[in-house]
């Protein structure tokens, strides 16, 4: 099992916390952030490859992740255009290297190890969501059906819907059904001439 953190983005809503560094290196304890929090929850949860993606201040962050020092083998995945584009093409970027199940989690994402640890004992496929936090107006929601499963994630969706997270196990087959969907859509709008300007907000429904 592999894991993937998507740290490319600007974190321009996070203000002034980054604007030296990304949104995934801001503190959150002292002698803590967001991205050191997670390395050692992956880490000591048995994850011993972590594939992370970087645009804004990518040496920074680089340099920040080997002073760590954690025992696990880090591959760094460049997506240059990162202004412009969203998490979708920085996976499409990274595509080389997600060859087995899966751990997918947004960089800016703080959970207690009871989450992790229940994310990477389940032996589906699983996306979390909370039941307490208010259904937010611009980010991802998620549908869930009278079996208790997610039918659909999107930002549109406020029937039924809990707030979606960003964190995933996907295993092999059903990531490799996913990874398909990204790369056919990259590549037919990279060859369409759309450029990377790649539009946000993308909805899933599960078939």
């Amino acid at each position: 099992m592999k894991a993937l953190i998507l740290n490319s983005g600007l974190g321009t809503r996070m203000g002034v916390l980054t604007s030296e560094h990304p949104k995934c290196m801001t503190e959150i304890f002292p002698g803590e952030t967001i991205l050191s929090r997670q390395l050692k929850q992956l880490t000591e949860a048995g994850i011993d490859e972590i594939i992370i993606t970087t645009g804004y201040a990518e040496n920074v962050l680089m340099n920040y992740c080997r002073s760590l020092d954690y025992d696990v083998n880090i591959k760094f995945v460049n997506n240059p255009d990162y202004k412009t584009t969203n998490y979708i093409y920085s996976i499409y970027l990274a595509r080389e290297f997600l060859n087995d199940d899966l751990i997918l989690m947004h960089g800016d994402l703080v959970f207690e190890n009871e989450v992790i640890d229940a994310v990477i004992k389940s032996s589906s496929s699983v996306m979390t969501v909370s039941s307490t936090l208010p259904l937010p107006e611009k980010d991802f929601k998620a549908v869930i059906d009278d079996d208790g499963k997610i039918s659909k994630v999107g930002v549109e969706f406020f029937t039924n819907a809990l707030t979606a997270q960003p964190l995933y196990k996907l295993n092999k087959d059903d990531w490799n059904l996913w990874l398909s969907k990204i790369e056919e859509y990259c590549v037919n709008y990279l060859q369409g001439g759309g450029g990377t300007n790649f539009l946000r907000g993308t909805s899933i429904e599960r078939s």
